[in-house]
């Protein structure tokens, strides 16, 4: 059975600690609308788009130098059918050598073509990662959708 969960995969000049280090910094790259800790297991935070799309991850395993895995504890969608899609499912960067480069693959483990969120969601996800993670990884700045205005300014 071929494995269709949505995935992704960049390579980079940086160290593995480096690509780590700028996978948890979540504002970094994803979002500006984040709130609570990205960076240490247990750690839970909020996503927030709008009225389009919220939700809460934890981080699930966390693996300094190698992978972080967040759970989808709950989830949003207002332009779906079912609002929870994410509900339940698994996002996993997986951080390895290889040769001279640094490999960190995407995968969200329960991101499938059933979904009727598939397209929109994988086009994000690799606008994200194959755009601004890489680029926070490479020249230090990423291109994380920015905050809101309106919204009110919560520590980070």
């Amino acid at each position: 059975m071929n494995d269709q969960n949505y995935t992704t995969t960049i390579s980079v000049d940086q160290s593995p600690r480096e690509a780590f280090a700028a996978i948890n910094n979540v504002r970094g790259w994803w979002s500006e609308n984040i709130e609570g800790s990205t960076d240490t297991l247990g750690d839970e935070f909020t996503y927030r788009y709008k009225d389009v799309h919220h939700c809460k991850m934890k981080l699930a395993e966390v693996v300094p130098g190698k992978k972080v895995v967040w759970r989808v504890l709950d989830n949003y969608f207002s332009f779906t059918q079912d609002k929870s899609e994410w509900k339940g499912t698994e996002i996993v960067f997986d951080v390895s050598k290889k040769g001279s480069k640094t490999e960190v693959r995407f995968t969200h483990l329960g991101l499938v073509p059933e979904y009727e969120c598939f397209d929109i969601c994988s086009d994000a996800w690799g606008s994200y990662v194959n755009g601004s993670l890489r680029k926070l990884i490479t020249t230090g700045k990423g291109q994380p959708s920015r905050k809101e205005k309106g919204d009110q300014g919560k520590a980070s």
